[in-house]
């Protein structure tokens, strides 16, 4: 997350300068007024830390170049001459996109950081082992951002959610909550664990879906090349002659006049379509409907229901400690859970339960129902036994097993069922333009009569 100083005057006159966080620069704008308001002092400036590119030498050597974060080239330059470099230019970096790292970047980092601290390796040498051989540059940088953070006195659990955008929203949490829960060995297994059984999820989701999709618009965009193209100089020339044609070939006809005729329209209508459901998606409460939709979708909706309450049982056994800590565990179990329909329920039901009513904690997961009654099933013998962190653990390993033996079915379901529309579709183009054979042109005592 970008951070945003500030700097301005209070009504005696006095110096005003501070630092804050925010995804963009009007919400810090708007974040920083509100300060300024409450605590009356006027905003003189305000400036997002960024990238700088700088070419420096000292004692009359070689020029070298180098990049640096900061809020101005003057902090730049001052920092180079306090080291007593001699400052040559510089300039602020054009084009500072940093692209979100490949999963497996991220799941190599946590998994050898796992193992790294298995083998009893202080934290900040894994770190600065692991900078220098990491190959993408966004995540390389955000490890070196993490490290500077740390170094600086900053609080391990901000230092890594400063890096969510990079990392993740639960890789960031988890990371940095490790440090203070006492088991930094045991939550980045965990971790490790969620994030190479998410990639493996992912991977069969693209395999199951992606393909298949691409499959068949690549078949509809040549049937409407066919339809539209390529059949009609054939049929065209049979309605010159005066040949009536058969019923298929005649609606063909009428289908492909119709998409020559609006092609235009369909495609700007099939943009829009598309651009208006992906930024509509980005509503809240359409997040919500489509997560609760999700779960009832046929054959992938029960996998990515089991799924989800495999994340959160995870995350859960990971951070739960016993009950007085369980709320805050229940809290992020559900944020990280990747489902909002799930993380609302939870949020605005479960936990005001647990907390106002003093219910127990399988009643308040049945209240509200995002739980299937094998995982409530299991909590409750958990419950009953004062093993709730063991039947958390039991639940996620369990889903993980199902899930991964019927994801492989549907996989080669999906597959059938797109082979058996492509030869549906191909068996239709066949009928069309063999009908066209049966076509014959009108004799002359046809023609007499």
């Amino acid at each position: 997350m970008p951070d945003f100083r500030f700097e301005g005057t209070t009504n005696k006159g006095k110096p005003v300068h501070g630092v804050i966080q925010a995804d963009k620069k009007a919400i810090a704008k708007k974040k920083i007024l509100a300060l300024a308001n409450s605590k009356r002092f006027k905003v003189n400036k305000i400036l997002q830390r960024r990238t700088f590119l700088y070419k420096a030498s000292k004692d009359r050597g070689k020029p070298f170049t180098g990049e640096q974060k900061a809020f101005s080239k003057e902090e730049v330059k001052g920092a180079l001459e306090r080291l007593n470099y001699k400052v040559l230019n510089v300039n602020p970096k054009l084009f500072d996109i940093k692209m979100k790292p490949p999963d497996t970047e991220i799941v190599t980092f946590v998994r050898v950081s796992a193992d790294l601290l298995g083998d009893q390796l202080p934290f900040n040498e894994i770190l600065q082992l692991l900078v220098n051989d990491i190959e993408n540059n966004s995540l390389r940088e955000s490890i070196k951002e993490v490290i500077n953070d740390l170094q600086h006195g900053v609080d391990s659990e901000e230092a890594f959610v400063r890096q969510e955008k990079m990392l993740g929203r639960f890789a960031a949490r988890m990371l940095g909550l490790a440090s203070k829960s006492g088991n930094m060995v045991e939550i980045y297994n965990s971790t490790a664990t969620f994030l190479e059984r998410n990639l493996e999820f992912k991977k069969s989701i693209k395999s199951a879906l992606v393909m298949p999709m691409v499959t068949m618009i690549l078949l509809i965009l040549v049937c409407i090349f066919y339809i539209a193209y390529i059949f009609p100089q054939t049929a065209e020339l049979f309605i010159r002659m005066g040949i009536e044609l058969p019923p298929l070939t005649a609606g063909t006809i009428i289908l492909s006049r119709f998409l020559i005729k609006n092609m235009s329209l369909i495609m700007i209508g099939f943009v829009l379509s598309i651009a208006s459901f992906v930024v509509i998606l980005r509503f809240p409460k359409v997040q919500l409907l489509k997560d609760k939709f999700i779960f009832h979708v046929p054959i992938m909706g029960s996998l990515i229901h089991k799924t989800t309450i495999e994340i959160f049982c995870r995350v859960f056994y990971a951070l739960y400690g016993g009950a007085g800590e369980s709320i805050e565990a229940i809290k992020l179990s559900a944020e990280a859970c990747g489902n909002k329909h799930m993380e609302n329920r939870i949020k605005t039901v479960s936990i005001p339960l647990m907390l106002s009513k003093g219910i127990g904690l399988v009643e308040a997961f049945e209240a509200a129902d995002v739980f299937t009654q094998t995982s409530l099933s299991r909590f409750h013998s958990g419950a009953e036994t004062g093993t709730i962190k063991r039947s958390a653990l039991q639940i996620a390993n369990y889903y993980q097993k199902e899930t991964v033996y019927k994801l492989k079915g549907v996989v080669d379901s999906i597959q059938v069922v797109v082979a058996m529309m492509i030869m549906v579709i191909m068996i239709a183009l066949t009928v069309v333009s063999s009908e066209t054979a049966t076509i014959k042109p009108k004799t002359n005592t046809q023609l007499g009569r």
